[in-house]
């Protein structure tokens, strides 16, 4: 039988253990998204914004985050399969009080760290009127996608989502409670309108369509009942 002390022992080697572990998963994560987005910008714009957001998460906390799935129904299982395969998920979200307390230099330096032969566009959204911009970029390795990356630049705020692994735009819905994407995905976040739903504008030519076809078909029976 095993004493009091050395089961006190055995607590303290494991927690350290374990925090030890945390520690280097963080910095790990901390130095990959580092190498894509410069840590210069980052904390220029902590420093400028009146609230912050950052949401890091590398390999071994989504591992660690899919363990609670208990994926007992088809969803839960699709979702911590997506997980475990990511490599990371990192989220910055800087709100600022009025506009201009960033300038298009901090976007143009994000911007730049993914001019990279393996990072193709794949929107491209600029708004004259309002100021308002999204980039969404994918990162391919021999034709698979192994990577995504989303900046969304509105004039009080700047929304940046870089995503390590395997992803499809059909993923996102599906990650966005764990890594506090739900604002991406609502009906005016960045993302709205990128899915596969249409436009209503797509929608108004779609009953103008029906109408005439109807029309169409009208026209068609009465010529047919005169004959």
């Amino acid at each position: 039988m095993q004493s009091k002390k050395g089961n006190t022992m055995k607590f303290r080697v494991l927690a350290f253990l374990l925090l030890t572990a945390t520690a280097a998963s963080l910095t790990s994560a901390a130095q990959t998204i580092q190498q894509l987005l410069p840590a210069s910008v980052e904390k220029d714009l902590a420093a400028r914004a009146s609230d912050v957001t950052e949401v890091t998460l590398g390999k071994n906390m989504l591992e660690f985050a899919a363990k609670f799935m208990n994926g007992k129904n088809d969803s839960d299982a699709a979702t911590r399969q997506l997980i475990m395969g990511l490599d990371g998920i990192y989220v910055r979200d800087y709100e600022f009080e009025k506009p201009g307390e960033y300038s298009m230099d901090h976007i143009d330096q994000i911007r730049h760290a993914f001019e990279t032969p393996e990072w193709s566009s794949m929107v491209r959204e600029r708004e004259r009127k309002t100021g308002e911009s999204t980039d969404i970029m994918m990162k391919m390795v021999n034709g698979e996608s192994r990577g995504m990356f989303i900046l969304s630049a509105e004039p009080k705020e700047l929304y940046i989502v870089l995503i390590l692994g395997p992803i499809r735009m059909d993923d996102l819905s599906k990650i966005s409670g764990i890594a506090g994407m739900g604002g991406m995905m609502g009906p005016t976040g960045p993302m709205s309108g990128v899915q596969h739903t249409p436009r209503p504008k797509d929608k108004e030519k779609e009953k103008k369509d029906e109408t005439k076809d109807k029309a169409k078909d009208k026209t068609n029976d009465k010529t047919g009942g005169a004959q």
